[in-house]
This record gives structure tokens, sequence and C-alpha cells, in this order.
């Protein structure tokens, strides 16, 4: 290489690594797709028409819908809002809510990923869900002087072991504001091996400070300053609602909220695990799922396939996943695809899935 040459890339190496200090934003997505990919996945395209911006019609019972609107003031859920945005929170659960209808929302989110780096993947206003590609964040690469410089000159140089997506679904409640959730699901790559020679795509776990992050910026996105939205962000703060009992001899996820507040709960927790949504049923308090546990998979090309958005290789069983309440207290238990009570061990399994996640 020309001497001359070397002595100028290293220049600006120093140059760019010196503005690069003072940056401290911590989540820098790039998508990992070349193009837009928005083929649906064939397993979500089953999912009723009649499901957009589900609107909240009562709940199991007349008597508990009462029981439960009687002790709204009681439920552990903080609440904090400037102007038509508020954010809500239970447990480990956020999500926004919008005095604006749904459809007017739409764009906007949609504007909201790819200016934060994303490429849908679906994008399905019909269904009031999109979902973006799998994407790196970039923060996270080892920011040392000479690769930290050298990434912004040839940015492919350098990736991370993680990839991101994140699920958005919009919903519409009984005053007919809009409700914003955003669901992370996450991938690592490790090694399979001490002589680090192969490498393998397993889950990890759903981090819900991330997705608190980009509530905050969507908060900004719809009309909040940095500083309201931070300061609505770290004052959302709620206590754990979540138990696993047995009724009737079936596993069973306890929580002490009513049925709205559980029903937004366990909709947040089934997009962020394993499961596919292929429809829903408010009124009866029922989801249809497919259910495919997240494991590690060592077969070649895995790795194209988890990023395509497909699982059509992949076996999944189908449930309905009951959200019964009476007065505050809310039961989610597992049922087959016929109805009937599911007291498998994979139901033992799902239940603490769910609980888990919402706790």
């Amino acid at each position: 290489m020309n001497p001359f040459f070397k002595v100028s890339l290293l220049a600006t190496a120093i140059a760019l690594s010196a503005c690069s200090a003072l940056e401290t934003d911590k989540v820098d997505y790039r998508s990992t797709a070349k193009a837009p990919a928005l083929d649906i996945p064939p397993d979500l395209t089953q999912l009723s028409k009649e499901t957009r911006y589900s609107v909240v019609d009562g709940a199991v019972s007349a008597s508990g819908y009462q029981a439960n609107q009687a002790t709204a003031a009681q439920t552990p859920v903080a609440t904090l809002s400037v102007g038509d945005v508020r954010i809500e929170r239970s447990g480990n659960q956020r999500w926004l809510v919008v005095k604006r209808p749904a459809d007017k929302l739409w764009e906007p989110v949609k504007d909201f990923w790819q200016e934060n780096g994303f490429q849908l993947a679906m994008d399905q206003s019909s269904l009031g869900i999109m979902e973006t590609d799998w994407a790196e964040n970039r923060a996270k690469i080892p920011q040392d002087a000479i690769r930290s410089a050298l990434g912004k000159l040839f940015d492919s140089l350098y990736s991370t072991p993680e990839r991101d997506k994140f699920r958005t679904r919009l919903e519409r409640d009984a005053n007919g504001d809009t409700e914003i959730f955003i669901s992370h699901r996450g991938m690592i790559e490790v090694y399979t091996s001490s002589e680090n020679k192969n490498t393998v795509w397993q889950p990890r776990a759903v981090d819900p400070e991330l997705e608190a992050e980009f509530l905050r910026r969507l908060m900004v996105k719809l009309g909040m300053t940095q500083e309201q939205s931070k300061a609505l962000v770290a004052n959302s703060v709620a206590k754990s609602t979540t138990a696993i009992a047995t009724e009737n001899g079936q596993p069973v996820v306890r929580i002490e909220e009513g049925f709205e507040r559980a029903w937004r709960r366990v909709g947040l927790a089934l997009d962020r695990t394993g499961f596919t949504v292929e429809d829903r049923d408010r009124k009866q308090g029922i989801y249809f799922v497919r259910y495919v546990p997240l494991v590690a998979d060592s077969e070649p090309g895995f790795f194209s396939k988890l990023f395509s958005g497909s699982d059509k290789t992949v076996d999944a069983s189908k449930f309905q996943i009951a959200v019964r309440s009476q007065a505050n207290v809310t039961t989610v238990s597992v049922l087959d695809a016929k109805g009937a009570p599911e007291k498998s061990a994979t139901a033992q399994r799902i239940v603490k899935v769910i609980a888990d996640d919402i706790k």
C-alpha cells in the first residue's frame, strides 16, 4: 500500500474517532436486510380481519366487568401523561395510550421504525400489527479509537453477535383511544465448542428496558420533548402482580388485575415469546395461538431461515389461551385446540413462559 495512503487513512481514522467519542447514544440499529422483506409469515395470514384495532366490548362476564370498573382505582398500574399521550405500566410491561384514532397513527409509527434503522417484514394495518426485520445494534460494537474510525469508513468490517426484532401492535380501547404495544425478540450467536470454530444462533432474553426505550422514542415522535419522555418512562413504576397456581388440577397464571389489563398483558407476553396469535376473541377472553418452543438450532442455513421470518420447517401445536376474570383477579389457562382443559407438561411450560414474562 502506498505509504502516503497509509498515513492519510490513519489520520482520517484518528479524526473520526475523536468525533465518535462525543456520541453517547446506546441504540443505533442497522437492518440486516438489503431490501424490504414484505412477505407475510405464513402463520400470520390466518389472523381474523375483524380483529383490527380490537375494541373492548366487555369482559368475560357482565358482573366481572362491573366489579373490575369499580376497583380500577386500586389496580397497581402506573399512568403518566403529557398532552394526548400517556404511558402505562404493569409489572415489567409498558405500553402507550394515545388519544388519536389508530388509522391516523399507523403511518407515523411506520415512519418511526424506518427512521430508527429498521425495515418492516410485516406491515398489516388491517390486523393492527407491524413487525421489523432482524437488525443489529451497532452501538454495541466495541468502540476503541481505530475500530471506531474504521467502522465508519468501512461499515461492513464489523458486526455484533446479536440481532433484534420488534413487533408493534395497535388496539383501540373502549374510549376510542389507541393502545400501542412494542415487544422485543432477540437472538445471539454463540460458539458450540471450546475451539470457537462453529457457531449457532439461539434466543436471548426479552429486554423490557429496550422496549421502554423505543416507547420513549415513539413518544417523542408523537410530540413530546426528550425531557418529558425520559421523565415519564423513569416514573412509570408498578409492582409485580403475577403468580403460578393450580386450579382443578390445571396449571394457571393468577394476575391480580381485572380483565382489561390482564388481557393486554397476556397479549403482549404472547407477542414477546414463542407464540403466533392466529386469532383472538376478546368477548370470550380467548387467544388462538400456535406455540413453537424457542430452542437453539445448529442446522445449516438456520441463520437465513431465522432471519427470513418463516417457520415452515418447524412443527407448531395449536392451543387456546383462556383469560377469565372475577372482580380484580384474572386466571390464565391453557386449552387444547378444541377448547378442552390442557393438563400436560406442555401446558405447564406455557403457563411458566407467560408468568415469567409478565411478572
